[in-house]
Parts: C-alpha cells; sequence; structure tokens
C-alpha cells in the first residue's frame, strides 16, 4: 500500500463524515441517521455505489435542506467525497464505507426517502446479473428501506443494463415507471432538470465520445 492510501484511511478513521468498520457508529446508526448523524432530521438521499462522491456532494450542494448519504467499499473514494464536502464546508452530506448488498445492516425500514445508482458496473456476465444494482434483490431491499412511493433514479451509459433494468421495472408488481430517456442530454422536458443538473468527470468523458446517457426515474411498492 503506497504512503498516499495509507495517509488517507488514517484520515477516514478520524473524519466525522465517514462512518466506516472499526468506529463505534458502524452498524448502529439504522433507523437513526437523520437524528444521530446529520445536523438537522431532514430527509435522506443514499447514493448506491458513489464512487468519488461527485453526485453525491453535488446533490447536497443543491439541496441544502436535505441530508445526503455515499456508499461505496472504497475507502480511497469517498477519501475523495469527503475530502471535498469538508472543503465546501456542508454538513448535511456522510459517507459510509460497505457493500450493497449489506444495505439492511446499516439503514432502517423505511429511513430512505430516495436513493440514486449512478453509472454501476454493468456486470455484463450471465452470473454476475444478480449483482446488478437493479436486479430483483436489490429492488426489493431498496423497497424495504424507502418510504412508500420513495423516489429511485439510474443513470448509466450501459445500454445492455439499462434494457435489462426497464424489462426487470415492467414485470415487477406494484413498480411506477415515471420518466425514462435513452439520451437524457437531448431532453428538454423540465422532468429531466435534476438529473442533468450534476455531470460526474466519468460521465463528461463518456458524453464527449458520443455516448447517450440513460436515464430512469421510478417507484417501488
Amino acid at each position: 500500500m503506497s504512503r498516499v492510501k495509507l495517509q488517507r484511511f488514517i484520515d477516514n478513521a478520524s473524519r466525522s463524515n465517514i462512518v466506516e468498520p472499526g468506529k463505534p457508529e458502524y452498524e448502529q446508526l439504522g433507523g437513526r441517521w437523520r437524528t444521530d448523524f446529520f445536523a438537522a432530521p431532514n430527509s435522506l438521499t443514499l447514493e448506491v455505489g458513489c464512487g468519488k462522491g461527485e453526485y453525491t456532494v453535488g446533490l447536497a450542494q443543491r439541496h441544502p435542506g436535505r441530508n445526503f448519504l455515499g456508499l461505496d467499499i472504497k475507502g480511497e473514494r469517498i477519501w475523495r467525497g469527503s475530502t471535498r464536502a469538508a472543503e465546501m464546508g456542508l454538513n448535511n452530506v456522510g459517507f459510509v464505507r460497505m457493500q450493497a448488498e449489506a444495505l439492511a445492516a446499516q439503514f432502517g425500514p423505511g429511513e430512505l426517502d430516495e436513493i440514486w445508482i449512478t453509472f454501476p458496473d454493468p456486470r455484463p456476465r450471465d452470473r454476475d446479473i444478480k449483482r446488478r444494482l437493479t436486479s430483483p434483490r436489490f429492488l426489493g431491499l431498496y423497497a424495504q428501506l424507502l418510504i412508500p412511493g420513495g423516489l429511485l433514479h439510474l443513470k448509466t451509459d450501459n445500454e445492455v443494463l439499462f434494457e435489462y433494468t426497464l424489462e426487470i421495472l415492467a414485470a415487477r408488481s406494484g413498480t411506477t415507471v415515471e420518466y425514462f430517456t435513452r439520451n437524457l442530454y437531448s431532453e428538454t422536458a423540465p422532468e429531466f432538470i435534476e438529473a442533468r443538473a450534476i455531470q460526474t468527470n466519468f460521465e463528461g468523458k463518456y458524453r464527449a465520445i458520443g455516448v447517450p446517457i440513460k436515464y430512469v426515474q421510478f417507484r417501488l411498492t
């Protein structure tokens, strides 16, 4: 491990805006994130697979009256998001280092108001389909943790994952697809404004080479 990476892990261990294994509050905040972690008990949005936290921090900056959490398993990635949030003085954003499969251990039923899934690993191999973040088992998990009628968003550059997701949503009872597009940045309708408001570095690279960004907004019951 490089000295830089080691120092970042040390930083993470002392940062109040990061929850990770080894800290006393890890797996102790379920049902109490709004009151025990954030400065104000506002609505709570989770980004699953937040990477470097660009989207999580961007949302927190756009919506100061709401709370946001970025989830990722890579400590070096959330160090970047944590650093940016601290530099911007944002107290409505935090990060949790864990696997998405263990969400139920970290959040209480109905604790989340909204979930963003931004540019996840498409898991193209057939044997990995169940690990896709929009697979039926993950949708079931999200439905458990969201408030009734809670909102979900998917942004992706991957056509296979996007079409798979639309098929899964169409087959799932009680699911409402509100809006979707296969080319987000060609849309001018107001319902797509929020999805276009934040552009990650990864997203920008794909747009630069002409890859259309796909987006779907939906609700689960």
